[in-house]
């Protein structure tokens, strides 16, 4: 996970901004929060505060996940969307390309994980001592021995969709983890955080911000 940690620099990408919110376009390879040591201190959180050192973090996306993140631009937004998380009221949507032609239209993974501690950060399948997780799916696309599909997760479980969608057979192409042979040999994991859907910290309107998938 740490071996020849080499973030891309892309320019921050805005998505939105206000006096509460700050949306960004996370690019894949770069962590979102500083890792152990020196060499892992470049991360989104570290970027964005460089430009705007009001910015307080709400929650993370895997290393090699893309797309939409949000950021407070101030103790009370960050209080409130914490606790949208917390309370499961964000509406995730991702999208990824998963090995395999899926054959059924939708689906739900209901398995509850643990971390793998011999072999962290892996998580793992555990039914006595697994937090509860939960994912619903929606294939778009299958064809040339792949899928392209959307995935809602219920639950907000660290690699969750990864190894949700490797437990049902179709790993996500470009998983490092939980894919092996052709399906692992991608240039970057498949999965892209497409939007966000969440309540203004300013009045509680809903709103929806998206990121294009680029793959």
């Amino acid at each position: 996970m740490t071996d020849n940690y080499s973030p891309p620099d892309d320019p921050l990408d805005v998505i939105h901004m206000d006096h509460e919110l700050l949306l960004v376009n996370k690019p894949s390879g770069l962590l979102s929060v500083p890792g152990k040591g020196p060499d892992l201190a470049d991360c989104l959180l570290s970027r964005v505060q460089a430009t705007f050192p009001e910015a307080l973090l709400v929650h993370r996306l895997d290393r090699d996940t893309s797309g939409v993140m949000v950021f407070a631009l101030s103790p009370h937004a960050q209080r409130h969307l914490g606790l949208q998380f917390e309370k499961r009221q964000m509406r995730k949507t991702y999208v990824a390309r998963v090995a395999g032609e899926m054959r059924d239209k939708k689906g739900t993974v209901d398995l509850p994980l643990i971390v793998d501690w011999p072999n962290r950060p892996r998580q793992k399948v555990d039914f006595e001592s697994g937090k509860p997780a939960r994912t619903e799916w929606r294939l778009l696309r299958a064809r040339d021995g792949e899928s392209r599909v959307r995935l809602h997760p219920q639950t907000g479980r660290s690699h969750q969709l990864r190894v949700h969608m490797a437990e049902i057979g179709h790993p996500i192409l470009g998983d490092p983890f939980y894919a092996d042979g052709p399906a692992r040999d991608h240039p970057r994991l498949m999965l892209h955080s497409e939007s966000l859907r969440l309540r203004h910290p300013d009045g509680g309107a809903g709103m929806t911000f998206s990121a294009k998938t680029p793959f």
